[in-house]
């Protein structure tokens, strides 16, 4: 049975990967997917295969960076018997094998120069021709989708990349955003991870604590997808009590939260202005109310008059709207009860009306942007 490729995650930013995955799949056009490593890539380029007119068609798979440059050629290309040393019989090469449907070269600007000359000629001509043999095979029917997490414009200032490969690659280019810049995602992708491994190594499924969950969104996460992926399988195991809290996650991550609290309490005591800064973190800095704000409050770090001037920063910026606060700060679009209870309880709440016909405070569009949408998710 096949197995279809899945993008879990609700983020704007994946939506909008979602958007250009439908687009690129409509036609036979070629793709570079960009992106640091373990961001998804070749789910991104999976997909594009399965929504396409080729989905009935192969998907070859090849890592350019993990073969040698020989060798590389004749798994590209195929070969003929008696080409080089136990070469016995004729082999067909992966675009040979792709025909009729689609390949995705991962780690494309891994290639050598001989390389990409090879490829361009394939792709300016349709044919190749096997290691040994003295002919062109028949032009192959063969969509092309590239990745890599290089910057090739800059390898291509450095003469290590070709110019004109580039822009025959560089038809429909699709970015992967980075882990810690969709942290939305990251509750929908422990869930995701954690089911997967309960399922496949017959193990109860953990629940996980709101405090553990928040320390995991706050995390950078420099492997990206497949770093918590990771983590995820390592939870599952090591679980033994059905329950998984901020001390059952891994040293670097416990230890990066702790870092942070240490940042922001130290800048926070720098300066008197303690609102103009929690509202900085919160609205360019990324981070979630429940981590920046929630917690110094909880800890007495910040006092009521502090928090009910963020609040009133807040609902400047968004015309006294309490739900498009909620995605401005940071928040999943389910807290938004929790928060106003919050607000309420600890006499913090401040009234919307005074601040829908004021000017909006100056951001920057992109926190702006990310706000809107999230609120009209």
């Amino acid at each position: 049975m096949t197995k279809f490729a899945v993008m879990v995650g609700a983020s704007a930013a994946i939506r909008l990967v979602e958007e250009e995955i439908d687009y690129a799949a409509r036609s036979n056009a070629k793709v570079l997917i960009t992106g640091e490593s373990g961001v998804g890539k070749e789910i991104v380029a999976k997909l594009i295969h399965q929504r396409s007119a080729r989905s009935g068609g192969p998907l070859v798979t090849i890592n350019c960076a993990g073969f040698p440059d020989t060798l590389l050629e004749t798994e590209m290309f195929g070969h003929v018997k008696g080409s080089f040393t136990d070469a016995h019989r004729d082999k067909r090469g992966w675009l040979e094998q792709a025909h009729g449907g689609t390949i995705l070269m991962d780690e494309v600007g891994e290639m050598s120069l001989r390389m990409q000359a090879l490829l361009l000629r394939f792709l300016e001509t349709g044919e190749i021709q096997r290691v040994g043999s003295d002919r062109a095979q028949a032009p192959l029917d063969v969509r092309v989708i590239t990745a890599t997490h290089r910057r090739l414009v800059d390898h291509i200032a450095d003469k290590t990349f070709r110019e004109d490969l580039y822009y025959r690659l560089n038809v429909i280019h699709l970015t992967v955003p980075a882990l810690r810049e969709r942290r939305d995602d990251v509750p929908l992708l422990i869930d995701h991870f954690m089911r997967t491994f309960s399922e496949q190594h017959r193990v109860e499924l953990p629940e996980i604590t709101r405090a553990a969950l928040e320390c995991l969104q706050s995390y950078q996460w420099p492997g990206n997808v497949r770093e918590l992926k990771n983590v995820a399988e390592r939870l599952v195991l090591r679980c033994r009590t059905g329950r998984l809290d901020i001390d059952a996650l891994p040293t670097e991550m416990r230890q990066s939260r702790a870092a942070l609290t240490v940042n922001v309490t130290a800048q926070m005591e720098a300066t008197s202005n303690v609102p103009e800064v929690l509202f900085e973190r919160l609205v360019n800095g990324g981070e979630s109310f429940w981590q920046a704000a929630y917690e110094p409050f909880m800890a007495r770090d910040i006092t009521r008059n502090d928090l009910r001037a963020l609040i009133r920063l807040g609902l400047k910026h968004t015309l006294g709207n309490y739900k498009l606060l909620v995605s401005t700060f940071n928040m999943a679009p389910e807290d938004y009860k929790r928060f106003l209870n919050f607000l309420r309880k600890y006499e913090c709440h401040v009234p919307f009306q005074s601040f829908r016909n004021m000017p909006p405070r100056a951001v920057e569009p992109e926190a702006l942007a990310r706000a809107t949408a999230n609120a009209w998710a």
